[in-house]
């Protein structure tokens, strides 16, 4: 079975978790059973900001990664721990996860500018 035939409880084989990941999440990785993400901040403050950003996505789709958090970054790590694997909610936690802190508002040419391009504003350090 392929993995878009598997049902939301499913886990997903390692090489189907390397496909998903880059065609789906390209900065995303698979390490010993969790796919992860490393976010790169300016500092704590902004640590802060992606912890608590995580935090609230998290909580409200009720599935909840390990983080790991440092001065200036954050890992995420997924896995469907009742499952014992890697199920869509964590494919789908990660692209929201992704999609929020990686947001730039700038780039989208609306009213929202964005972060100005000032070191004492910056925050993420986007790929």
């Amino acid at each position: 079975m392929g993995w878009r035939e598997r049902t939301h409880e499913d886990t997903y084989s390692d090489a189907d978790v390397e496909q998903r990941l880059k065609e789906e999440l390209p900065h995303w990785y698979l390490e010993n059973g969790w796919i992860r993400r490393k976010y790169k901040t300016s500092g704590w403050k902004a640590t802060l900001m992606v912890v608590n950003t995580v935090g609230h996505l998290a909580e409200a789709a009720f599935h909840h990664p390990d983080l790991t958090v440092s001065y200036a970054f954050v890992i995420v790590k997924l896995m469907n721990h009742a499952a014992k694997g890697i199920t869509d909610k964590d494919f789908e936690l990660a692209r929201k996860i992704e999609e929020v802190v990686m947001w730039q508002p700038g780039k989208e040419g609306g009213a929202l500018e964005g972060t100005p391009d000032d070191p004492r504003f910056k925050y993420i350090k986007y790929d």
